[in-house]
């Protein structure tokens, strides 16, 4: 047979050893500080190195194979669109050019005697276009060899300044030998790559700050012009392309360059990072709501200089305990203790009898 057995609180408080006196005193207050969230915008700050180049650049090929007879530049001249840079051998080519002059000559002769006995009917009109034919093709090779002679004279395709070259008079150079390299530098592009979270925010009319490696104390205010087409899947990057003024002619292609974008973006409350709390279930805050600490689950959304801008249920009038935070149990009654005109707020805790003191 079971034995139902009630036990009255004297009898509980002596079985546990403890008094009355004991369990209705509260214990003492745990002093922690508490203030208001700050609201701001959530940045989002990019930070790159980025290289140069010129907004036009090409390297320079001969046309033909052939003996080089004169170099007409020096490194880091600028030379003008069509400017002759390096000229081969050409004889061959003249010889070709001149015949090719006689030809046409002999035949635009002959065409003109058709011509005038024409109406004599002692030509036919197969023979006269038969010259017409002739005189055509010859004016044809004409052109082919002034091309083959004007290749024999490598120029400048645009205005810029030209590079080094290994080229000297007496070489042998063939249609795979570089001459130089020449660039038009007034305007560099500065390349740099990109995270994909600012793919929305960072695009076309936008306004970096890039710093030249060679002079850090120097900022230049860049404009992006253009975008990859695309996302690196390996490295989820895009390529950004910004242009940047040269006239003064201070920086050279191939230059790196510090790049630096921040942009405001959503607003959030923002609080120390010491006031985020992490549990089993994630993030959370200690909320001052009714006089007593209520848990607060949220999300940190980004870091701002000690600050944690974060996501949840809270707004700009809450008071949130931002240290002592790991004194605090749920449903603590609160005691706020301020002096006037003093933020953050102190804030003074007991445990609410309604929480209870259990006598073990």
């Amino acid at each position: 047979m079971k034995a139902i057995v009630s036990l009255t609180g004297a009898a509980l408080l002596l079985f546990s050893g403890c008094t009355a006196e004991e369990v209705e005193r509260e214990p003492e207050a745990v002093p922690v500080v508490a203030q208001r969230p700050q609201i701001l915008p959530e940045q989002l700050q990019v930070q790159a190195v980025g290289s140069a180049r010129a907004e036009t650049s090409a390297e320079i090929y001969p046309q033909a194979a052939g003996l080089v007879r004169a170099v007409r530049f020096s490194a880091n001249d600028f030379v003008r669109a069509g400017a002759p840079l390096v000229e081969l051998d050409s004889r061959r080519e003249r010889l070709a050019v001149d015949l090719a002059q006689v030809q046409v000559e002999e035949a635009s002769q002959l065409l003109a005697r058709y011509r005038r006995i024409e109406d004599t009917g002692a030509i036919s009109q197969s023979q006269i276009e038969a010259g017409e034919t002739a005189l055509a093709s010859a004016r044809i090779a004409l052109e082919q060899a002034r091309t083959e002679l004007a290749d024999r004279t490598v120029r400048a395709p645009f205005s810029g300044h030209i590079g080094l070259t290994e080229v000297d008079p007496g070489d042998r150079i063939g249609p795979d030998t570089l001459i130089a390299q020449l660039d038009r530098r007034s305007t560099l592009f500065v390349d740099f790559p990109a995270p994909e979270t600012a793919f929305s925010r960072l695009g076309p009319g936008q306004v970096v700050s890039v710093i030249p490696f060679s002079n850090p104390d120097r900022q230049i205010d860049a404009r992006v012009i253009a975008v990859d087409s695309g996302v690196s899947a390996e490295r989820r990057t895009y390529t950004v392309r910004t242009a940047i003024d040269n006239s003064s002619d201070q920086l050279r292609p191939g230059m790196s360059f510090r790049v630096n974008f921040t942009s405001p973006g959503v607003p959030r409350p923002a609080l120390p990072e010491e006031a985020v709390v992490w549990g089993g279930e994630g993030a959370y805050l200690w909320l001052v709501q009714g006089g007593k600490a209520v848990r607060t689950p949220v999300t940190i959304a980004s870091r701002r200089e000690g600050l944690a801008l974060v996501n949840g249920k809270l707004g700009p009038r809450d008071l949130v305990i931002v240290e002592g935070v790991q004194k605090v149990r749920e449903g603590q009654q609160v005691d706020l203790v301020q002096p006037a005109g003093v933020p953050p707020r102190e804030v003074r805790l007991r445990r609410s009898a309604a929480s209870g003191a259990t006598a073990r």
